[in-house]
């Protein structure tokens, strides 16, 4: 297994690496730019599309993983079937647009496959005992998939966040699932991170290839399918894995909060996460980004000690949360979402009476 999983991850890394630098020479050849406009935290055109190699990698490794035997059948169809899928409508979206409520079908039926191969979610560990949740276990896994698909796109905004995410969360919570017994399941969770290191390579401030959509939405899927299989394996529970993401959680459900609060379109492009705003303050894609993989080290010793003394893991996890209030509102006083004088924002259309 040790021998096997070292080659697999060197493979994936120098890959992911080599791949990336294919894929942003096709697309300087062929225009295929991420241009800027009012709503990017970029200035240049730039290639995009490098997340199709962390796609390529993953699933390639994880076919590899279910023929050797190291990784469950079930599991592994539900990663390639369910992740495929995704990486498919998040390239077609990438390529020419694709309506955000085909890609909310598409994203739920990616989900709903991944779930019901993973054998649901019945119930979900707080440390100290289990919360029984019967068959809407299935429909809440399957909803928490899919938020995760979208918050990983949402947060992909400047250069590195999204890759620096994911090597943490991948190296941290394969770790644990590697510790616990799952090997497979951290096979899987390795092949993120190491692929994500070789597209970092290419996409660290300043970044020379985006990931796009087929990349973010592709690793937000994998982190989402993972929290739930490993829940179900025993291994490391769900709470970890959203500890472990808590800086994509929180900045991306505030956020979404209260744009809808304010009446604002939900799924309409903006720049009003916290890691955009302190970007528009004045902090550097590169200094944004460190701090971000900062807080994800201080996430992952959280974790480690709420995988190590479950009656812990509740409060911690809680409270993990709430300190992450404390940079979110940092930003909001150095850069507030709604300020005085701006320019007019996208509202919710209303009916008249």
């Amino acid at each position: 297994m040790s021998l096997f999983l070292f080659t697999v991850l060197v493979v994936s890394l120098a890959g992911s690496w080599l791949i990336t630098g294919q894929i942003r020479r096709f697309a300087l050849a062929n225009a295929i730019l991420d241009m800027p406009n009012a709503r990017s935290s970029h200035a240049i055109p730039t290639p995009r599309g490098g997340g199709v190699a962390i796609v390529l990698l993953v699933l390639g490794g994880a076919l590899l993983a279910s023929t050797v035997g190291v990784l469950d059948d079930d599991v592994a169809a539900a990663f390639i079937g369910g992740g495929g899928l995704v990486a498919l409508i998040g390239w077609l979206d990438d390529r020419r647009g694709v309506h955000a409520a085909v890609r909310a079908v598409v994203h739920c039926v990616a989900a709903g496959w991944a779930v019901y191969l993973v054998g649901g979610l019945p119930s979900f560990s707080t440390g100290t005992g289990q919360v029984h949740l019967g068959p809407i276990g299935g429909l809440m896994a399957v909803l928490g998939i899919v938020w995760a698909t979208n918050l990983y796109n949402f947060m992909d905004g400047i250069d590195g966040i999204a890759g620096g995410q994911a090597i943490c969360a991948g190296v941290i919570g394969g770790a644990l699932l590697l510790l616990s017994g799952s090997g497979g399941l951290a096979s899987v969770a390795f092949l993120v991170a190491a692929a994500s290191a070789g597209f970092l390579a290419w996409n660290w401030a300043p970044a020379k290839i985006f990931m796009g959509d087929v990349g973010s939405g592709f690793l937000g899927f994998s982190f989402g399918t993972l929290a739930v299989a490993s829940e179900n394996d025993g291994g490391v529970p769900l709470l970890v894995w959203v500890l472990l993401l808590g800086v994509f959680v929180v900045d991306a459900t505030v956020t979404l909060l209260r744009r809808t609060a304010a009446g604002e379109v939900p799924y309409a492009a903006h720049r009003d996460h916290a890691y955009q705003r302190a970007v528009r303050s004045g902090m550097s894609h590169a200094r944004v980004s460190g701090w971000v993989v900062v807080l994800n080290l201080g996430l992952g010793v959280v974790s480690v000690f709420g995988w190590l003394r479950p009656a812990l893991l509740l409060p911690l996890f809680a409270g993990a949360l709430l300190l992450l209030l404390v940079p979110y509102v940092m930003v909001e006083r150095r850069k507030p979402m709604f300020q005085e004088g701006a320019e007019p924002r996208p509202t919710t259309p209303r009916r008249a009476p």
